[in-house]
């Protein structure tokens, strides 16, 4: 059994808050198997025909749990899933539920009730550094070929068709029943460019004709991709200086398997795991913090800061990415803090154990490894 102990926690601590528990995050992502590794926890397939008849009345189901803890997985797969939470939370208290998706409450009009006030929300992310040893692999290279979904990253070569097989099943499952789109060929090939693209700047207009589809549509599809979970949208970090980008985001793929796979990159090379790294940053950064409120900055002059925190105070902080330290030039960040001199400056690296300070003209930048990172920003 894979004990995950930072997500057990993390689900605790939430129950403390509310006695139902929203979790969220893609398919495969591991939610299931999570859920049943809970201490004194039964657990309900809501796939399952029975399972639905069982709680066509949900007061008599939840009478008949008394106390306890239980798991309804896919509970989108009920005919008003919000309904049966609702209850809970308002009349059994006692009953803590961990309720999964593989969307945010409000992305559809299944759920006809977003629960406000009545439930903690926990996103699931893909492998994080704490998880590598539960899965008993600390490869940082691996994972970031195969990615972070766990029955992908278990395997000793990256399983190229699992890969389509996901998205046919994502297409399937939960853009169908919960999004009733049409034109699968056209939201499928604007995810594959979205995934060989990842990181890069967006502009809709660029996908519109070799998607066949409107530029509003392809607006609508991004929407549907971030709510998934399945791209992150990160926008400008301005004040909107006239130097400054102001409105272009970036999008990046939920995982680096996925973006490996349709960069058609079986095995890595030296040049690519600085991008892949970049992803993983911002996988660890999402799963600590439980926020998307992450940003980016450039300027006109393409001096680019990987990821921007501002929520203490406003004060920004400075994050950027690198595989090894001696790939670092302070260009950026001098020009960042011309605009915006107040903040601390982190280097975030994979070659070093100790964390060390430079001084670049009077800017302090503060050069550490991961786990250094999530503690200076999560304090």
């Amino acid at each position: 059994m894979i004990n995950r102990e930072f997500w057990h926690n993390r689900i605790e601590t939430a129950w403390e808050r509310r006695s139902v528990v929203w979790l969220s995050g893609v398919r495969r992502v591991g939610k299931t198997c999570l859920c049943q590794t809970l201490a004194n926890i039964e657990y309900f397939d809501c796939e399952l025909p029975r399972v639905r008849r069982l709680m066509d009345d949900p007061e008599a189901f939840l009478d008949s749990i008394g106390n306890g803890r239980i798991v309804l997985d896919e509970i989108h797969r009920l005919p008003n899933p919000s309904e049966l939470l609702k209850i809970a939370a308002d009349h059994y208290p006692q009953i803590q539920i961990v309720a999964t998706g593989s969307s945010t409450l409000g992305a559809s009009t299944k759920f006809r009730d977003t629960l406000t006030g009545r439930k903690s929300e926990l996103w699931l992310t893909p492998i994080i550094k704490a998880d590598l040893k539960a899965f008993d692999r600390i490869d940082i290279p691996h994972r970031l070929l195969h990615g972070g979904l766990p029955p992908f990253f278990l395997e000793d070569e990256p399983p190229e068709p699992e890969f389509q097989e996901w998205v046919d099943a994502y297409w399937a499952k939960d853009i169908q029943e919960l999004f009733r789109l049409e034109r699968r060929y056209s939201f499928q090939k604007f995810t594959e460019f979205l995934m060989a693209q990842s990181g890069g700047v967006f502009e809709a207009s660029r996908f519109a004709r070799p998607c066949e589809v409107s530029r509003t549509t392809i607006s609508n599809y991004l929407s549907i991709l971030e709510a998934t979970f399945v791209v992150h949208i990160i926008r400008p970090f301005s004040t909107h200086r006239a130097t400054e980008i102001v409105a272009a985001p970036k999008v990046y793929g939920f995982d680096t398997g996925f973006v490996c796979y349709y960069r058609g990159w079986t095995q890595l090379r030296q040049e690519d795991l600085g991008s892949l790294w970049e992803h993983f940053v911002l996988n660890e950064i999402m799963a600590y913090t439980q926020s998307r409120e992450i940003r980016y900055w450039r300027n006109k002059r393409e001096h680019e800061i990987d990821f921007v925190l501002a929520h203490r105070q406003n004060i920004p902080i400075s994050i950027e990415c690198k595989w090894a330290a001696s790939g670092f030039s302070p260009r950026a960040v001098l020009a960042f803090r011309r605009q915006y001199p107040d903040g601390e400056n982190f280097v975030v690296v994979h070659d070093i154990n100790r964390p060390f300070t430079r001084d670049y003209n009077g800017i302090r930048v503060k050069f550490v490894n991961l786990d250094t990172l999530i503690a200076e920003i999560c304090q």
